[in-house]
Formats: structure tokens, C-alpha cells, sequence
């Protein structure tokens, strides 16, 4: 199970299993760390005296795996040997891959966890505070500004300093911070790699690898422009989008300046928010959905792509409480030489109705209804 600190990670699995049927190794606890880091093949001997006592536990629980790569060697061998069950979170693919580690192949499956989705929060989902704040599980438990700007600034400065630093993915800190600083004010923005690199002092080839770190650290997705083919949309400009807003927001510096509708910053935040919103549940339901968005050459855009198989979704977002019928009206000419299957034009507007052959729906109606639809 992958997903960055603070997603939920251990206290969905202390929801779920009873420390008496497992074994955990909490490789966030400095002792535990120090101790498997030295001898990796202690879990080795745990379970071997627990085999000879006829009392091998249910699940082993190893958090935070990438700390300690080698435990993956161990884990294969027992479930190999004795068909033991291994439950292993991480939030970082990228210590893991760059160090060959065992990934499992074969032998495991692999999830995702992300702060809160509006369905997971039901009735206690309020949009202007995810907007403003995120929705990290800590975070959506306090109850002052002062106390939610408190955390986003702990996490944003503990995270750069115990995820990124101390685990040595990176050389330099400092222009790291003022990349992120830079991305954080673009996200879901047009990238240019070389302005990116001139505003952060580094190359080219360093903004991509920063990103890359981003994305195997689940801090946000890379969204490529539509082209039928993969190859040249990996050509095209992407957009980078942060896996919160509240620490995209604070990233940027702006998380004292709440966000008030009808303005561009409001907009850009409902768009980013439900964007990540669809993709998060496209993983939870396992759609297997890919996404993009298309601009034209002209500059006309179409915030997102649902693609699968032969099937497509064309979305367009906009934070306004009223469906604009110009809008609409651009939006049928642009998407009608790709004759999608649909297309889908959401709003804050509670009224569902269709203007040109596009679909007019309430947010909340499109999301619901994707649920659905997989349920069904």
C-alpha cells in the first residue's frame, strides 16, 4: 500500500487488523529502523522461532518498507516457504526502485491511499475547506485556521526534511524547496521545463528528475496532453498536478489568503480538486481509466481525458454556479471532430440538463455516478 505520510496509511491497518494475529515492524519508530537496518535477517529468525513454536502470525506488517529494502528478500522467501501473509506500506516506489529492490513481482498486490475523497468524508465533506485546507485525515480534524495553517507548514517542512533529505533522493535541499515553490504556484499549468529550470537556478534534466521524485513520493500526478499516440503526448507540454491543496497551497506560500468564489485562483483550485478527486477514484475502483486533457493549437483546452479501450470521456470543469451556454456552445464545436462518446460539462450548477448534446451536471451527480456505474 503506497500513498504519502499522513494519507492514512497506519491507521487504516490498526483499523483493520489486531496486533495479537500480526507481527509489526513500524519502520517509523527510530528503534525499529535502527534495529532491522543493522540486521535485516532478524525478521528471518522472529519467524523461524514462531514457525518452531507452531505460532507463525497471521500478518506480518512491515510500515514504511523502503526504509529498509532488504526486509522485501526476507518477505519473498516466506511467502514462498510458508504462504505467510505480508501487508507492506511505503511512500516512496523510488527508494525501492533505485536500490533493486524486490518489488515482489507476481507475489503482490499493489493499492493506493490518498487523503480523503468527498465520499469518504459523506456528510462531513465541505468543498470551500478542501479548497482552503486539503483534505489530509489529521488535517480535517482540526478546527481553526491557525491550527490547520499550523499542520500544512509542520508537514510541508518535516516532509521535505525526513522524506526527501533523509532518505537521500536528492543531493541539495535548497533548490529543491524553491522548485517546489515554483511548482507549487504552476500546478495545474502548462509546464516548461527550461523556464522552470531558469527560475530555480539547475538544468532542465534536474526539473525532470525533480518531478520524477515528486510523482514516486505519490506528492502529485503528471497529467500528458491527448495524442493518439503515448509517444508524442510524451513530447507535448504536461501539466503537474499536487496530491492536496492544502499543501499545494501552502507549498506556494498562499495558505493565508483564503480563496473567495468567482475569482481565477477559486476556479484553478475546483479544477485541481476534482481532478484529483476522479483520479483517486479511478484507482480505489480500479477503472483503469487514462488520463489526460487536450489543448488545441489554438489554446482552447479540455481540462480531462477518460480513456479506455475505445471509450471517452471529455470533461470540462468550471467552478461556477450557473452553466455558461457560450461556453457550452465552444466546448460541442471544439470536442466534435473527436466524436467522443461523451462529453461532460460540470459545474456548481444544482440543475442537470443538456445544452448541444453535452451533458450539464452538478459535480457531486458525476462522481456519485461513477461510483455507481462500477458498482453496478
Amino acid at each position: 500500500m503506497f500513498g504519502a505520510r499522513g494519507t492514512g496509511k497506519t491507521t487504516w491497518l490498526e483499523a483493520q487488523f489486531k496486533k495479537s494475529d500480526c507481527l509489526w515492524i513500524n519502520l517509523l519508530d527510530e528503534e525499529d529502523e535502527k534495529k532491522y537496518s543493522r540486521r535485516p535477517g532478524l525478521l528471518d529468525a522472529q519467524l523461524t522461532e514462531r514457525l518452531d513454536n507452531n505460532n507463525l502470525p497471521k500478518f506480518v506488517i512491515i510500515d514504511e518498507v523502503q526504509k529498509v529494502p532488504k526486509l522485501l528478500d526476507i518477505a519473498q522467501k516466506w511467502i514462498h516457504k510458508k504462504k505467510v501473509k505480508f501487508i507492506l506500506t511505503g511512500s516512496s516506489a523510488r527508494k525501492l526502485k533505485k536500490g533493486a529492490a524486490n518489488l515482489l513481482g507476481g507475489r503482490a498486490n499493489s493499492y493506493s491511499l490518498f487523503p480523503f475523497t468527498a465520499r469518504e468524508l459523506g456528510s462531513a465533506f465541505d468543498l470551500q475547506s478542501a479548497l482552503n485546507w486539503g483534505t489530509l485525515p489529521e488535517l480535517v480534524e482540526l478546527k481553526t485556521e491557525r491550527e490547520k495553517r499550523s499542520y500544512l507548514r509542520s508537514y510541508c517542512s518535516i516532509y521535505l526534511k525526513e522524506e526527501i533529505l533523509q532518505e537521500q533522493l536528492i543531493r541539495k535541499l535548497p533548490p529543491f524547496r524553491e522548485f517546489l515553490e515554483v511548482l507549487a504556484q504552476h500546478n495545474g499549468k502548462l509546464l516548461n521545463f527550461e523556464s522552470l529550470a531558469r527560475d530555480v537556478g539547475v538544468d532542465h534534466k534536474t526539473i525532470a528528475s525533480y518531478i520524477e521524485i515528486l510523482q514516486e513520493t505519490y506528492l502529485g500526478v503528471l497529467l500528458r496532453p491527448h495524442h493518439p499516440s503515448l509517444r508524442k503526448s510524451q513530447l507535448q507540454q504536461p501539466k503537474f498536478y499536487f496530491f492536496d491543496l492544502g499543501v499545494q497551497r501552502d507549498l506556494a506560500g498562499w495558505s493565508s489568503s483564503p480563496l473567495m468564489s468567482s475569482t481565477s485562483a477559486y476556479g484553478e483550485a475546483f479544477e485541481s480538486w476534482l481532478i484529483q478527486e476522479i483520479y483517486r477514484l479511478n484507482l480505489y475502483f480500479e477503472y483503469d481509466y487514462r488520463l489526460s486533457f487536450y489543448r488545441s493549437k489554438h489554446g482552447a483546452e479540455v481540462d480531462l481525458i477518460l480513456t479506455r479501450g475505445n471509450e471517452k470521456i471529455w470533461i470540462e470543469i468550471k467552478s461556477t454556479s450557473t452553466v455558461d451556454p457560450v461556453e457550452v456552445a465552444q466546448l460541442s464545436k471544439l470536442t466534435k471532430e473527436f466524436s467522443p462518446q461523451r462529453v461532460v460539462y460540470l459545474s456548481q450548477d444544482p440543475k442537470r440538463q443538456k445544452i448541444h448534446q453535452i451533458e450539464c451536471l452538478p459535480y457531486m451527480d458525476f462522481l456519485s455516478e461513477l461510483v455507481r456505474v462500477q458498482k453496478d
